[in-house]
């Protein structure tokens, strides 16, 4: 059973190694040396269980009194440090690699748009390393229309990646 529920601290570090995953492994994140444990509480501290900025964890519950698995996270956060970009919103979402194609995505922007659904947003806005068709698919499902497409926008693993910017209306 996947649970999706606002992220805490003691999720931190499972979200820390799955995010790693994709700096170290894919041309998903733009990262290229991986997040320390103080970088991801500082990240972690701009977000808020309530209001515009959310994180939210899916998890698998924890048995036997070990803890829960986080099987992927989502976040809403600002799109642009300008004041003028306060209705504004970039979403990201990052899985487990064992948990894509299993609906775990689908329940975590289902519950992340549905938690900010009463602010005062007007856009989201994500930007997909491409290729990247899951992300693309989950990120249609939810409204979201290609308004942009940068070709050659990245260097990472030695060789340049494009990005396609996605749009969605909210409010």
């Amino acid at each position: 059973m996947t649970l999706v529920r606002p992220a805490g601290v003691d999720d931190l570090e499972q979200l820390n190694e799955l995010y790693n995953h994709y700096i170290r492994e894919t041309h998903i994140t733009f990262d290229i040396v991986p997040i320390t444990m103080e970088q991801r509480r500082e990240w972690f501290s701009h977000l808020a269980v309530d209001g515009p900025h959310r994180l939210l964890v899916a998890v698998e519950p924890g048995s036997n009194g070990a803890g829960d698995r986080v099987l992927g996270y989502a976040s809403s956060h600002p799109f642009r440090p300008k004041q003028a970009y306060e209705t504004s919103v970039e979403t990201s979402i990052y899985l487990a690699p064992d948990a894509v194609g299993q609906g775990v995505g689908t329940a975590l922007y289902a519950a992340l748009f549905d938690a900010i659904a009463g602010e005062d947003l007007h856009r989201a806005y994500a930007g997909i390393g491409i290729p990247n068709d899951a992300s693309i698919a989950l990120h249609e499902r939810f409204g979201f229309t290609r308004v942009a497409y940068f070709t050659e926008q990245g260097r990472k693993f030695g060789r340049y990646w494009d990005v396609a910017w996605y749009e969605r209306p909210l409010g």
